[in-house]
């Protein structure tokens, strides 16, 4: 899988180029995902599902008569940016609405949710569900805490099939809630993935053993037990699912589902056994499925996902399809679509600016030069902090943003942009190019804090200070977190805190930021012994306690780093 590469960098975008050009008659490529190349009704409810790349066929595989509008794709592992899956959605709306389907991971919810309340003021009838299957990630009481991993699969084609007859937004909102609240996984691994370009792979196994509870981003598993015959492995499976079988549920949808580097032999083989064990559990077996349908770039292991059906829910997972990867039922007679032009971004554009805005305009962008340097030297490191209990992307993830950020925010200047017009694309670029959690909240960080600036005057220090106030509390809001879940936000509110106290106490705004870039760097390293209650991590708790979370190790290096430039 890594051994075909050109650019690790454009692997994602390269993969989903080729794929586009096979799939045609299926497909049309736009900026950041595919759309359905095939006419859709007027007034038709979009289904629009996606994440990172990694895992087909999910998700591009999925768009098709019966199933999917349209997919975002990410990069490999990390979430699409908050521009790609508006600028998608904009390209598959039909009037009917937009359901968006992802799985239930920190930076999709964050980058989903910002681009629905932008879409939304637009006047677009946008919902959202996340899909939480796997059972290894939270208890049962817990279940919409959950990671969504094959469950996407089951989920999603009962989505698009009701969507395809018909229904309003409302009824497929429903529908897809239902299907999720009744969808169960659980996964083994025998062996890591490796990125595109890597060398090692993102985790491993000990030699005759296997990780219980995986996660599809190169995530560990939560333990690790002795490798088992196919009898006793499917054992494990069958009874994890069925052990939060619903009271009186007996006919369901099962998947059995390949992560990428198991042989569908292997997966044939225990199959006979899971089924064996599911009819002996009395479970009535609907159009089963086995074969690759959520997949862990070359991951080696398998997960079994059981959908409980009723009546409704049975007629849609049986309801015809006709998709790239996943077909069903009786032909669909389809003819081409007709697509406007000028549906993709236009390039950028900036109104008038003062000239002492503009020249704030150009102090901003020498800041973003040090947050560039700084992040550089630092990737590996951020990278291997992140490690411990996350995909080790970090620090990759935040030099790939920054430098997507220097380039626009001189761009900007170029352009004769105003300090508030300037930073903000600088935020939107950070987020279109690193994806995932942190390009997710630094895009919002950063757009956030460009709100308390003008393009009209220049920069004053309290419009400094009240654009921290402002970011952080939309990153709060918007993201979820809070104090003591082991996030950035843990560094962000002291440094916020300690910065306003220190303006009002007199300092000057380079006194008072270096005051708070100290006490940014103490609080980072303090959430060490802290247990990760958000994100990636929080599955993995015990791997991350004693470790610092990344993220707020990087908003510390950006303070420093800031505090000396100033």
């Amino acid at each position: 899988m890594t051994k075909i590469v050109d650019d690790p960098e454009t692997f994602a975008s390269a993969a989903l180029a080729g794929f586009s050009r096979v799939y045609g008659r299926y497909v049309r490529l736009v900026k950041g995902g595919v759309v359905r190349s095939t006419a859709v009704p007027r007034g038709k409810v979009s289904v629009i599902v996606g994440g990172g790349s990694g895992h087909y066929p999910a998700f591009a595989g999925y768009v098709g008569p019966g199933m999917a509008d349209a997919a975002v794709a990410g990069e490999i592992f990390a979430s699409p940016s908050t521009a790609a899956v508006a600028r998608v959605c904009r390209n598959a709306d039909h009037g009917g609405g937009i359901l968006l389907g992802f799985g239930n991971y920190a930076g999709d919810v964050l980058n989903f949710g910002v681009a629905a309340e932008r879409l939304r003021a637009e006047g677009i009838d946008v919902r959202i569900v996340t899909v939480t299957d796997d059972v290894a990630s939270a208890p049962t009481d817990s279940h919409l805490q959950r990671r969504g991993i094959a469950g996407d699969f089951v989920v999603f084609k009962v989505a698009g099939a009701a969507a395809e007859a018909g229904l309003a937004i409302d009824e497929v909102e429903r529908v897809t809630r239902l299907a999720n609240a009744r969808t169960f996984s659980f996964g083994v691994a025998f062996g890591g993935c490796t990125l595109p370009g890597a060398t090692e792979p993102l985790f491993t196994v000990p030699k005759g053993m296997m990780a219980l509870g995986l996660g599809i981003h190169g995530e560990p598993g939560i333990r690790d037990a002795r490798i088992v015959p196919a009898g006793e492995l499917a054992k494990l499976l069958v009874e994890t699912v069925l052990a939060e079988r619903p009271a009186g549920a007996r006919r369901a949808a099962v998947l059995l589902n390949g992560l990428g580097a198991t042989k569908y032999e292997e997966l044939f083989v225990l199959w006979g056994a899971v089924e064996n064990l599911l009819q002996a559990a009395d479970v009535d077996l609907v159009a089963p499925e086995v074969g690759e349908y959520v997949t862990s770039l070359d991951m080696q292991g398998c997960s079994l996902t059981v959908m409980w059906l009723d009546e409704e829910l049975e007629r849609y997972w049986l309801a015809p399809c006709d998709t790239p990867v996943f077909r069903r039922g009786e032909t669909f007679a389809t003819e081409p679509a007709v697509f406007k032009a000028g549906a993709e971004d236009e390039a950028l554009t900036f109104g008038p600016a003062s000239g002492a805005s503009r020249d704030s305009a150009r102090c901003l962008a020498g800041i973003l030069d040090t947050m560039l340097s700084v992040l550089s030297e630092a990737e590996a490191e951020l990278g291997r902090i992140d490690a411990f209990a996350g995909d080790g992307d970090h620090g990759q993830g935040m030099r790939r943003g920054a430098n997507a950020a220097h380039d626009a925010i001189n761009q900007a200047v170029a352009s004769g942009a105003g300090a508030k017009s300037a930073l903000a694309a600088a935020g939107d670029a950070w987020a279109d190019r690193a994806g995932g959690t942190s390009g997710a909240i630094w895009g919002l960080l950063l757009r956030s804090w460009s709100s308390a600036f003008s393009d009209d005057k220049a920069v004053g220090d309290a419009d400094v200070v009240r654009g921290a106030r402002l970011a952080l509390d939309d990153i709060m809001r918007l993201g979820g977190a809070r104090p003591g879940d082991k996030t950035l936000v843990d560094a962000f509110v002291p440094f916020v805190a300690a910065l306003e106290t220190a303006r009002k106490d007199g300092l000057s705004l380079k006194e008072a930021w270096q005051k708070a870039s100290d006490t940014c760097d103490e609080a980072a390293q303090a959430t060490a012994p802290l247990t990760p209650r958000l994100g990636r991590a929080r599955p993995l708790a015990e791997r991350s306690i004693g470790h610092p979370d990344a993220g707020a190790v990087s908003l510390a290096l950006i303070a420093k780093a800031i505090a000396a430039r100033l």
